[in-house]
C-alpha cells in the first residue's frame, strides 16, 4: 500500500506538472491544448513512450485510490488522522481518484477518454438546475469550492502540510525547498479551486449552466483579468511547483 501510495502521488505530481506546463503555453498564445486532464493525457499517449506513461498513470491514480480507500477504514498516521472528518475526507478523495483512474484507463486501453473538464461542469451544472432546488444546490457547490480554495491557500500559507512529511529525513536546504514547493504550489491550487467555485455561483444565479467552467477555462479565465496573461502565467508556474510538491510527498510522505 506504502507503495502504491507512493506511485499514485508521483503520478498526480507528474499530472499537475503537464497541465502547468499547457498552461504556460496557453499564456503566451501557443497551445490549444486544453489545460486540464484531457489535455494532459493527450499530450503523454502522443509521446514516444506513451502507452508506458499512461499505464504508469493508471496504475498511479487507482495506487492513490486504494490508499485513500485503506484511509477511509483504518485512519492516516497521527490523531487527526482517526478523526470521522478525516476518514470522510478520505473517502471523498477515494471516489476523486477512482473517477480520474477510470478516465485514464479508457484512454490507455484506446476506449474513448475523459470529458474534458469544462464539458463535465457544464453538463453536471446543467442536470442539478433542472431538478428542484438545483440552483441553489449550485450555488452551495460554487460557494464550497470558494471555501476549500480558500482552506487551500491558507493551509499551504501556514505550511499545514509539513506535518504530513518525514521533515527530519530531509537536510535543510531541501526542506525550505519543499516548503517553497508546497506554499506556492497550494497557493496556485487555491486559485483555480476559487475561480471555478465563482463561475459556479454565476451559472447559478444567471441560470446559466453554460457559465460553469473546469480547470481549463478557470485557467484561461485568469488571462482575462487586469493583469492579462501574467496572472496566467503565475498560476501556471505555481502549478508546475504543486506538482514537483507531489513528487517531493511521494518521497517523504507519512504512510
Amino acid at each position: 500500500m506504502r507503495f502504491l501510495a507512493r506511485v499514485g502521488l508521483a503520478a498526480r505530481g507528474v499530472m499537475y506538472v503537464i497541465i502547468g506546463s499547457i498552461a504556460i503555453q496557453i499564456a503566451f498564445g501557443s497551445s490549444r491544448r486544453q489545460a486540464d486532464r484531457t489535455g494532459a493525457l493527450h499530450l503523454v499517449g502522443g509521446s514516444r513512450f506513451g502507452a508506458i506513461a499512461l499505464w504508469l498513470l493508471v496504475i498511479g491514480f487507482i495506487g492513490l485510490a486504494l490508499w485513500r480507500l485503506s484511509e477511509a477504514i483504518y485512519g492516516s498516521p497521527g490523531s487527526d488522522g482517526q478523526k470521522a472528518s478525516s476518514r470522510l475526507a478520505a473517502l471523498a478523495r477515494t471516489v476523486i481518484y477512482a473517477v480520474v483512474a477510470y478516465g485514464v484507463l479508457k484512454y490507455a486501453l484506446g476506449i474513448g477518454g475523459p470529458q474534458s473538464s469544462n464539458q463535465q461542469s457544464v453538463d453536471l451544472t446543467a442536470t442539478a438546475m433542472r431538478h428542484p432546488g438545483g440552483q441553489a444546490a449550485v450555488v452551495v457547490a460554487g460557494l464550497a469550492f470558494i471555501g476549500g480554495g480558500l482552506y487551500l491557500a491558507y493551509s499551504a500559507w501556514q505550511k499545514h502540510f509539513l506535518k504530513r512529511l518525514h521533515v527530519s529525513q530531509m537536510r535543510a536546504r531541501t526542506r525550505r525547498i519543499v516548503e517553497w514547493l508546497g506554499r506556492a504550489g497550494g497557493i496556485a491550487r487555491g486559485a483555480i479551486f476559487v475561480t471555478a467555485g465563482v463561475f459556479l455561483v454565476i451559472a447559478a444565479v444567471r441560470a446559466q449552466p453554460q457559465q460553469a467552467k473546469g480547470i481549463d477555462a478557470s485557467l484561461r479565465a485568469l488571462a482575462t483579468t487586469p493583469l492579462g496573461p501574467w496572472l496566467l502565467l503565475v498560476v501556471a508556474i505555481g502549478l508546475i511547483m504543486f506538482g514537483a510538491y507531489s513528487c517531493c510527498e511521494a518521497r517523504w510522505q507519512r504512510l
